[in-house]
């Protein structure tokens, strides 16, 4: 199999759109410091949430590279 017929696969790109669902669940976390207030306690978990799906999105990358 070639990479570019791997990179085609759909189980790439389910993994990609939950990457990205991950991303957008950090950036929704990093706003309910405004509802809520408690800042360093939502800024820490929207950060880590963030990181979480910034490496399943570079993983993504790197497999279908490979």
């Amino acid at each position: 199999m070639s990479s570019t017929q791997g990179a085609n696969e759909t189980k790439y790109y389910v993994f990609l759109t939950l990457a990205i669902f991950v991303g957008m669940a950090g950036v929704f976390v990093r706003f309910l410091d405004e509802v809520w207030g408690h800042g360093f306690l939502f800024t820490s978990l929207s950060n880590i949430i963030l990181i979480i799906g910034i490496l399943m999105a570079l993983r993504w990358v790197f497999i279908v590279l490979k």
